[in-house]
């Protein structure tokens, strides 16, 4: 069974020299050193990845990949950035000789919140 889904939020800092974001999480922060992290999160790539997942429920990674017409290696990277910052995550199962790993939402919602 899938985990509970759960809210991200992004916190970017203007005070500074430049922009300083951190992933607030409930053990506390994590902070990143600039606004280029969440550029890489938020591509129309990752969003078509993260629709898809969301609407036709993939049965595995190359399932994905066939849907949105894409590479499998591809969608695997950006698979792994949308994991580290917690979007998605992989439930493994054994086909014969080879593991299928299917990708699903852990999150509903991303919050982000910029102070100047």
């Amino acid at each position: 069974m899938a985990p509970r889904t759960k809210t991200l939020y992004f916190q970017l800092d203007a005070t500074e020299r430049s922009f300083v974001s951190k992933l607030l999480n409930e053990k506390g922060e994590t902070p990143y050193a600039d606004l280029e992290l969440l550029r890489n999160i938020l591509t129309k790539e990752k969003a078509r990845i993260l629709a898809t997942i969301k609407s036709q429920n993939p049965s595995s990674i190359y399932h994905l990949a066939t849907i949105l017409k894409r590479d499998q290696k591809s969608v695997r990277r950006d698979l792994k950035i949308l994991e580290r910052f917690g979007f998605v995550d992989f439930e493994a199962k054994r086909v014969g000789k080879k593991t299928s790993h299917r990708p699903f939402l852990t999150v509903n919602k991303m919050i982000l919140e910029i102070s100047v």
